[in-house]
Protein backbone atom coordinates (compact mmCIF):
# COMPACT_ATOMS: atom_id res chain seq x y z
CA UNK A 1 0.00 0.00 0.00
CA UNK A 2 2.97 2.97 1.17
CA UNK A 3 5.89 2.30 0.85
CA UNK A 4 8.51 5.47 1.92
CA UNK A 5 12.34 4.92 1.40
CA UNK A 6 14.84 7.78 2.67
CA UNK A 7 12.71 10.85 2.22
CA UNK A 8 14.47 13.67 2.70
CA UNK A 9 13.07 17.19 2.63
CA UNK A 10 14.75 20.81 3.65
CA UNK A 11 13.00 23.95 3.47
CA UNK A 12 15.19 27.81 3.00
CA UNK A 13 13.72 30.00 5.76
CA UNK A 14 14.76 33.73 5.97
CA UNK A 15 16.65 34.88 8.96
CA UNK A 16 17.05 38.62 9.97
CA UNK A 17 17.43 39.93 13.35
CA UNK A 18 14.76 42.30 14.54
CA UNK A 19 14.80 46.42 14.77
CA UNK A 20 14.70 48.62 11.74
CA UNK A 21 17.76 48.56 10.64
CA UNK A 22 17.70 44.65 10.47
CA UNK A 23 15.02 45.05 8.06
CA UNK A 24 16.38 47.55 6.36
CA UNK A 25 19.09 45.08 5.56
CA UNK A 26 17.08 42.01 4.87
CA UNK A 27 15.33 43.97 2.31
CA UNK A 28 18.57 44.60 0.31
CA UNK A 29 19.85 41.49 1.52
CA UNK A 30 18.29 38.40 2.65
CA UNK A 31 19.27 36.12 3.94
CA UNK A 32 18.49 32.43 4.51
CA UNK A 33 18.93 29.42 6.54
CA UNK A 34 18.48 25.93 5.46
CA UNK A 35 15.98 23.56 7.83
CA UNK A 36 15.91 19.85 7.72
CA UNK A 37 11.99 18.97 8.17
CA UNK A 38 12.50 15.32 7.51
CA UNK A 39 15.60 13.04 7.04
CA UNK A 40 15.67 9.99 5.28
CA UNK A 41 12.39 9.03 6.81
CA UNK A 42 11.27 4.98 6.00
CA UNK A 43 8.27 2.83 6.35
CA UNK A 44 6.08 0.49 5.20
CA UNK A 45 2.01 0.35 5.34
CA UNK A 46 0.15 -2.74 4.67
CA UNK A 47 -3.31 -2.38 2.89
CA UNK A 48 -5.95 -1.64 5.99
CA UNK A 49 -3.39 -1.03 8.34
CA UNK A 50 -4.66 2.19 10.72
CA UNK A 51 -1.00 3.79 11.94
CA UNK A 52 -0.30 6.80 14.30
CA UNK A 53 2.10 9.12 13.07
CA UNK A 54 3.59 11.05 16.41
CA UNK A 55 5.51 13.65 17.10
CA UNK A 56 6.65 17.15 18.45
CA UNK A 57 5.31 20.48 16.89
CA UNK A 58 7.79 21.07 13.95
CA UNK A 59 9.08 16.94 13.89
CA UNK A 60 8.14 16.85 9.85
CA UNK A 61 4.51 14.83 10.16
CA UNK A 62 2.49 17.49 8.04
CA UNK A 63 5.87 17.63 5.43
CA UNK A 64 5.58 13.91 5.65
CA UNK A 65 1.99 13.81 5.55
CA UNK A 66 1.91 16.67 2.16
CA UNK A 67 4.35 14.50 0.26
CA UNK A 68 2.59 11.25 0.59
CA UNK A 69 -0.71 13.23 -0.85
CA UNK A 70 1.37 14.56 -3.64
CA UNK A 71 1.60 18.35 -2.35
CA UNK A 72 5.37 18.50 -1.97
CA UNK A 73 8.09 16.84 -3.87
CA UNK A 74 10.80 15.93 -1.46
CA UNK A 75 14.49 16.66 -1.98
CA UNK A 76 15.31 13.09 -2.28
CA UNK A 77 14.02 9.55 -1.54
CA UNK A 78 11.43 7.60 -3.11
CA UNK A 79 7.19 7.28 -2.00
CA UNK A 80 5.23 5.03 -3.80
CA UNK A 81 1.71 4.89 -2.76
CA UNK A 82 -0.88 2.24 -4.64
CA UNK A 83 1.58 1.90 -7.35
CA UNK A 84 1.59 5.50 -7.84
CA UNK A 85 4.87 8.01 -7.06
CA UNK A 86 2.44 10.87 -5.75
CA UNK A 87 3.49 13.35 -6.39
CA UNK A 88 4.23 12.47 -10.60
CA UNK A 89 0.75 11.22 -10.81
CA UNK A 90 -1.20 13.84 -8.82
CA UNK A 91 -4.40 13.61 -10.67
CA UNK A 92 -4.65 9.57 -10.32
CA UNK A 93 -3.01 9.70 -6.95
CA UNK A 94 -5.95 12.14 -5.57
CA UNK A 95 -8.22 9.82 -6.56
CA UNK A 96 -7.38 7.15 -4.33
CA UNK A 97 -7.24 9.37 -1.20
CA UNK A 98 -8.86 11.14 1.20
CA UNK A 99 -7.22 13.92 3.54
CA UNK A 100 -8.87 15.64 6.37
CA UNK A 101 -6.75 18.64 7.90
CA UNK A 102 -7.98 19.98 10.97
CA UNK A 103 -6.84 23.79 10.95
CA UNK A 104 -7.90 23.56 7.06
CA UNK A 105 -10.80 23.27 5.24
CA UNK A 106 -12.13 21.04 1.58
CA UNK A 107 -15.72 22.79 2.30
CA UNK A 108 -16.49 25.91 -0.03
CA UNK A 109 -17.05 29.04 3.19
CA UNK A 110 -20.62 30.93 2.31
CA UNK A 111 -22.52 28.16 0.29
CA UNK A 112 -24.31 25.03 2.08
CA UNK A 113 -22.48 22.27 3.00
CA UNK A 114 -24.72 20.16 0.12
CA UNK A 115 -23.06 22.23 -2.39
CA UNK A 116 -20.18 21.63 -1.29
CA UNK A 117 -20.44 17.71 -1.54
CA UNK A 118 -21.90 18.09 -5.09
CA UNK A 119 -18.83 20.46 -6.28
CA UNK A 120 -16.56 17.43 -5.20
CA UNK A 121 -18.98 14.75 -6.85
CA UNK A 122 -18.44 16.56 -9.86
CA UNK A 123 -14.44 16.65 -9.20
CA UNK A 124 -13.86 13.31 -8.59
CA UNK A 125 -16.53 12.22 -11.07
CA UNK A 126 -18.40 10.15 -8.75
CA UNK A 127 -21.25 8.77 -10.58
CA UNK A 128 -24.81 9.45 -9.57
CA UNK A 129 -25.83 6.35 -7.90
CA UNK A 130 -22.65 5.35 -5.77
CA UNK A 131 -22.78 9.30 -4.67
CA UNK A 132 -26.27 8.78 -3.38
CA UNK A 133 -25.17 5.53 -1.47
CA UNK A 134 -21.82 7.21 -0.23
CA UNK A 135 -23.69 10.54 0.68
CA UNK A 136 -26.86 9.07 2.62
CA UNK A 137 -24.79 6.41 4.62
CA UNK A 138 -22.12 9.69 5.71
CA UNK A 139 -25.02 11.60 6.25
CA UNK A 140 -26.44 9.35 8.57
CA UNK A 141 -23.53 8.01 10.30
CA UNK A 142 -22.22 10.92 11.27
CA UNK A 143 -25.58 12.61 11.59
CA UNK A 144 -25.13 15.72 9.22
CA UNK A 145 -28.82 15.66 7.81
CA UNK A 146 -29.24 18.83 10.64
CA UNK A 147 -27.37 21.32 8.71
CA UNK A 148 -26.09 19.75 5.36
CA UNK A 149 -28.40 23.29 3.88
CA UNK A 150 -26.53 25.19 6.28
CA UNK A 151 -24.10 27.47 5.31
CA UNK A 152 -19.82 26.05 6.42
CA UNK A 153 -19.55 29.30 8.00
CA UNK A 154 -22.81 29.12 10.47
CA UNK A 155 -21.07 25.95 11.56
CA UNK A 156 -19.95 24.77 14.89
CA UNK A 157 -16.16 23.45 14.72
CA UNK A 158 -17.58 19.75 15.78
CA UNK A 159 -20.13 20.13 13.19
CA UNK A 160 -17.88 21.63 10.44
CA UNK A 161 -14.88 18.31 11.42
CA UNK A 162 -17.75 15.80 10.52
CA UNK A 163 -18.45 17.49 7.61
CA UNK A 164 -14.94 18.15 6.22
CA UNK A 165 -14.87 13.79 7.15
CA UNK A 166 -17.57 13.13 4.98
CA UNK A 167 -15.88 15.69 1.74
CA UNK A 168 -12.96 13.36 2.19
CA UNK A 169 -14.90 10.16 2.23
CA UNK A 170 -17.21 10.93 -0.75
CA UNK A 171 -15.46 9.41 -3.47
CA UNK A 172 -14.69 6.08 -1.73
CA UNK A 173 -10.98 6.54 -1.46
CA UNK A 174 -8.86 3.50 -0.33
CA UNK A 175 -5.99 5.82 1.67
CA UNK A 176 -7.19 8.41 4.38
CA UNK A 177 -4.74 10.84 5.81
CA UNK A 178 -5.76 12.32 9.01
CA UNK A 179 -3.81 15.43 9.86
CA UNK A 180 -5.46 16.65 13.80
CA UNK A 181 -8.82 15.78 13.07
CA UNK A 182 -10.31 15.83 16.50
CA UNK A 183 -8.69 19.48 17.50
CA UNK A 184 -10.92 21.42 19.50
CA UNK A 185 -13.66 18.67 19.58
CA UNK A 186 -15.85 18.25 22.32
CA UNK A 187 -16.01 15.27 24.24
CA UNK A 188 -19.27 14.27 21.83
CA UNK A 189 -18.15 14.78 19.01
CA UNK A 190 -14.45 13.02 19.46
CA UNK A 191 -16.47 10.21 20.11
CA UNK A 192 -18.75 9.97 17.02
CA UNK A 193 -15.68 10.83 14.78
CA UNK A 194 -13.35 7.83 16.56
CA UNK A 195 -16.48 5.15 16.10
CA UNK A 196 -17.32 6.67 11.72
CA UNK A 197 -13.43 5.92 11.46
CA UNK A 198 -13.14 2.73 13.11
CA UNK A 199 -16.23 1.85 11.15
CA UNK A 200 -14.77 2.32 7.64
CA UNK A 201 -11.56 0.58 8.49
CA UNK A 202 -13.68 -2.28 9.67
CA UNK A 203 -16.33 -1.94 7.07
CA UNK A 204 -14.17 -0.94 3.89
CA UNK A 205 -10.78 -1.81 4.87
CA UNK A 206 -9.60 1.62 4.51
CA UNK A 207 -6.30 1.93 5.80
CA UNK A 208 -5.58 5.13 8.21
CA UNK A 209 -2.48 7.55 8.46
CA UNK A 210 -3.51 9.50 11.82
CA UNK A 211 -1.31 12.40 12.90
CA UNK A 212 -1.85 14.15 16.45
CA UNK A 213 -1.18 15.05 19.85
CA UNK A 214 -4.32 13.90 21.39
CA UNK A 215 -2.91 10.38 22.71
CA UNK A 216 -6.70 9.02 23.20
CA UNK A 217 -7.51 9.02 19.64
CA UNK A 218 -3.76 6.74 19.01
CA UNK A 219 -5.13 4.89 21.97
CA UNK A 220 -8.72 4.28 20.30
CA UNK A 221 -7.66 4.26 16.81
CA UNK A 222 -4.43 2.65 16.40
CA UNK A 223 -2.42 -0.59 17.03
CA UNK A 224 0.72 0.45 15.43
CA UNK A 225 2.56 3.86 15.77
CA UNK A 226 5.29 5.92 14.02
CA UNK A 227 7.42 8.55 16.08
CA UNK A 228 9.14 10.92 14.40
CA UNK A 229 11.18 13.28 16.09
CA UNK A 230 13.92 15.51 14.79
CA UNK A 231 13.24 14.86 11.02
CA UNK A 232 13.49 10.75 11.58
CA UNK A 233 11.92 8.12 12.61
CA UNK A 234 12.80 7.16 16.24
CA UNK A 235 10.24 4.25 16.67
CA UNK A 236 8.36 1.81 14.85
CA UNK A 237 5.67 -0.46 16.77
CA UNK A 238 2.70 -1.42 18.86
CA UNK A 239 1.45 0.26 21.36
CA UNK A 240 1.67 -2.87 23.23
CA UNK A 241 5.25 -3.61 22.23
CA UNK A 242 5.90 0.11 23.81
CA UNK A 243 3.96 -0.61 26.95
CA UNK A 244 6.17 -3.64 27.41
CA UNK A 245 9.33 -1.22 26.90
CA UNK A 246 8.12 1.64 29.25
CA UNK A 247 5.13 1.00 31.39
CA UNK A 248 6.70 0.12 34.31
CA UNK A 249 4.33 2.04 36.66
CA UNK A 250 0.97 1.12 38.27
CA UNK A 251 -1.57 2.83 39.98
CA UNK A 252 -3.33 1.52 42.87
CA UNK A 253 -6.46 2.69 44.20
CA UNK A 254 -7.87 1.03 47.22
CA UNK A 255 -11.06 1.92 49.12
CA UNK A 256 -11.15 1.01 52.57
CA UNK A 257 -13.58 1.44 56.12
CA UNK A 258 -13.62 4.89 57.39
CA UNK A 259 -11.62 5.41 60.53
CA UNK A 260 -8.56 3.05 58.86
CA UNK A 261 -5.39 4.64 58.41
CA UNK A 262 -3.40 3.57 55.47
CA UNK A 263 0.29 2.69 55.86
CA UNK A 264 3.22 3.92 54.07
CA UNK A 265 4.84 1.08 52.08
CA UNK A 266 8.61 0.65 51.28
CA UNK A 267 9.79 1.73 47.81
CA UNK A 268 6.10 3.21 46.66
CA UNK A 269 4.89 6.85 46.51
CA UNK A 270 1.46 7.63 48.24
CA UNK A 271 -0.16 9.89 45.46
CA UNK A 272 -3.44 10.29 47.24
CA UNK A 273 -4.61 9.72 51.03
CA UNK A 274 -8.10 11.06 51.79
CA UNK A 275 -10.77 9.50 54.21
CA UNK A 276 -11.34 5.76 52.92
CA UNK A 277 -9.26 5.90 50.11
CA UNK A 278 -5.72 6.05 49.28
CA UNK A 279 -3.95 5.74 45.93
CA UNK A 280 -0.28 4.25 45.76
CA UNK A 281 2.11 4.58 42.70
CA UNK A 282 3.96 1.35 42.45
CA UNK A 283 7.28 1.07 40.23
CA UNK A 284 6.76 -2.85 39.23
CA UNK A 285 10.84 -3.05 38.21
CA UNK A 286 10.91 -2.05 42.56
CA UNK A 287 8.15 -3.58 43.92
CA UNK A 288 5.90 -6.22 42.64
CA UNK A 289 1.97 -5.02 42.88
CA UNK A 290 0.81 -8.46 44.41
CA UNK A 291 3.18 -7.40 47.47
CA UNK A 292 1.33 -3.77 47.55
CA UNK A 293 -2.00 -5.55 47.68
CA UNK A 294 -0.81 -8.20 49.93
CA UNK A 295 0.42 -5.54 52.78
CA UNK A 296 -2.86 -3.59 51.79
CA UNK A 297 -5.04 -6.40 52.71
CA UNK A 298 -3.25 -7.44 56.08
CA UNK A 299 -3.55 -3.39 57.18
CA UNK A 300 -6.82 -2.47 56.09
CA UNK A 301 -10.73 -3.53 55.89
CA UNK A 302 -10.46 -3.28 52.19
CA UNK A 303 -13.93 -2.92 49.86
CA UNK A 304 -12.27 -2.15 46.44
CA UNK A 305 -9.14 -2.36 44.56
CA UNK A 306 -8.39 -0.60 41.20
CA UNK A 307 -4.80 -1.42 39.73
CA UNK A 308 -4.34 1.01 36.20
CA UNK A 309 -1.34 1.49 34.22
CA UNK A 310 0.30 4.54 33.17
CA UNK A 311 -1.47 6.78 30.55
CA UNK A 312 0.10 6.18 27.17
CA UNK A 313 0.88 10.16 27.28
CA UNK A 314 3.47 9.20 30.01
CA UNK A 315 4.59 6.66 27.66
CA UNK A 316 5.74 8.97 24.93
CA UNK A 317 6.70 11.65 27.21
CA UNK A 318 9.36 8.87 28.16
CA UNK A 319 10.37 7.77 24.61
CA UNK A 320 10.84 11.64 23.90
CA UNK A 321 13.02 12.10 26.45
CA UNK A 322 15.19 9.18 25.93
CA UNK A 323 15.76 10.42 22.22
CA UNK A 324 16.03 13.87 23.43
CA UNK A 325 13.52 15.48 21.19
Amino acid sequence: MIRVEGLTKTYRVPKRSTGVKAALRAFVHRETENVEAIRDVSFHVSPGEMVGYIGPNGAGKSTTIKIMSGILVPDSGSCVILGRTPWKERIAHVREIGVVFGQRSQLWWDVPVQDSFDLLRDIYRVPGPQFKKTSDRLTEVLGLSEFLKTPVRSLSLGQRMRCELAASLLHSPRLLFLDEPTIGLDAVSKLAVRQFIREINREKGTTVILTTHDMNDIEALTDRILLIGKGHILYDGGLGSLRDLYDTIRTVTVDFREGQTAPDIDGVETEHLASGRARYRVDTSVVPVSSVVARLSGSLDLQDVTIGAQPVEELIVRLYREHRI
